[in-house]
């Protein structure tokens, strides 16, 4: 991922001074465990702990002889020297440092996404509980529908949040695993204590059974709930897109004093934040594909996943994490506007009251054919530039005013039947109470 799209925090966990940190301390961890059964002597650990290497020289070393990891033993191994330097990476293969390092990584990325994520929800659930009296028309195809309230609507963000975390926390515990296994995983060459000791003083769990490589449906499984996380950091996105759409004008993402919007006409303000969260989603997106394609490896290992994850991953983890940070910019300093809302309600003179005038009609008798085609005509009426409004047209028309006249002020209440959404602050514990 390019800097500018790339959290410090995330680019720190996947920089190759990192990486090759994660290496030296899995070899580490493994000659001591080799110690304890006697195959490593414990008078190597002191210089083997004291090894050090440098990324320069370790890149230096790979152009010469096209290997990362032989790389790094080579100039790991100088640095320990000999007799010593012999029992690093005893029995192990490359992927025994690529998995498990990897693995320590995606987890590291995973706690920062989900404190960020857990961020956003926090000030999603904020603006819910502020806005749950903020009036508002809800929208289906993007026409007018109902009454809603702008707290209801952003109460969906906090479910669909609190969901994301989850599913990120679930897919994270499933992708921590780690391997010591050697060539193509028989424990050939190093003992399963090997394994289980280095996994331990990961953080990892061994994996039950492994090839040469870890399979690579967990992988799939962790990418998916980031492209799913990326969706819903989207879905908030395109909503307040939306809302910001001159002809509409109920919110807006935060503008700075001296920022502008376009280069050739000094009047826009435009979503910027909230364009740039959903061309992000994309691309995450466009990751998860590779990484369903890489959990199909030729026997017991190829590296075509290998390439493509040095990618996919380090780009997703950032990805979604800016988003993450640039979405709680968005909510935290969101302009909403209830007076627009309130007017936005009455478009079309009441049109959002459609289906609750239909239902009153029902109620005295009429059919619900006729009911029907009774509001329909009315509302088109109403919805015509140059005719009068939908509650106008409705006190015109003798037969409706017989039947439901009396109770029009009842059907025309935007907050009838609004006070059961309550029962979603409450199921998502935000201090409202029915």
């Amino acid at each position: 991922m390019i800097e500018r799209y790339s959290p410090p925090a995330i680019r720190a966990v996947w920089a190759d001074q990192h990486r090759f940190e994660l290496f030296l301390r899995i070899e580490i961890l493994a000659t001591e465990a080799w110690a304890r059964l006697g195959r490593v002597p414990e008078s190597a650990l002191p210089k083997i702990r004291k090894a050090t290497f440098d990324a320069a020289k370790i890149a230096q070393v790979e152009a010469r002889v096209g290997h990362d990891v032989i790389a790094f033993l080579t100039v790991v191994n100088e640095s320990i020297g000999q007799p010593e330097a012999r029992y690093v990476h005893l029995g192990m293969t490359s992927q025994d440092l690529n998995d498990n390092a990897m693995a320590v990584q995606l987890i590291d990325s995973s706690k920062i996404i989900a404190r960020d994520l857990a961020v956003v929800r926090g000030a999603a659930a904020e603006l819910a509980v502020r806005h749950r009296k903020t009036l508002m028309a809800g929208r289906t195809h993007g026409v007018v529908a109902e009454p809603t309230t702008f707290g209801f609507k952003v109460a969906g963000w906090v479910a669909e949040l609190d969901r994301a975390i989850t599913r990120l926390e679930r897919a994270t515990d499933e992708v921590a695993v780690g391997r010591i296994s050697g060539a193509v995983g028989t424990h050939a060459t190093v003992d399963p204590s090997v394994e289980e000791y280095v996994c331990a003083e990961l953080g990892l769990k061994p994996d039950p059974i492994s090839t040469q490589v870890v399979a690579r449906d967990r992988h799939a499984s962790f990418m998916s709930a980031l492209a799913l996380a990326a969706g819903t950091l989207e879905r908030i996105a395109i909503e307040i897109r939306h809302l910001q759409r001159s002809e509409v004008g109920e919110a807006f993402e935060p503008f700075g004093k001296e920022q502008k919007g376009s280069s050739a006409m000094p009047h826009k303000r435009n979503p910027v934040m909230t364009e740039r969260v959903c061309g992000l989603a994309r691309v995450v997106r466009g990751h998860l594909v590779t990484a369903l394609e890489n959990t199909g490896l030729w026997h017991e290992r190829d590296i075509s996943h290998s390439s493509a994850e040095r990618i996919i991953f380090p780009d997703a983890c950032a990805a979604v994490d800016y988003m993450a940070l640039e979405m709680a910019k968005v909510l935290t300093g969101l302009e909403v506007r209830p007076d627009r809302m309130l007017r936005n309600l009455q478009f079309g003179g009441g049109v959002v009251f459609s289906q609750r005038v239909m239902l009153a009609l029902l109620d005295s008798g009429m059919s619900r054919e006729d009911a029907y085609l009774v509001v329909q005509k009315a509302a088109m009426k109403a919805l015509d530039d140059e005719g009068p409004g939908f509650r106008e047209v409705l006190e015109k028309d003798a037969e409706v005013m017989k039947r439901i006249g009396v109770r029009l002020d009842e059907v025309f209440d935007p907050w009838a039947g609004l006070e059961h959404t309550d029962l979603a602050y409450e199921r998502l514990g935000l201090g409202v109470r029915r």
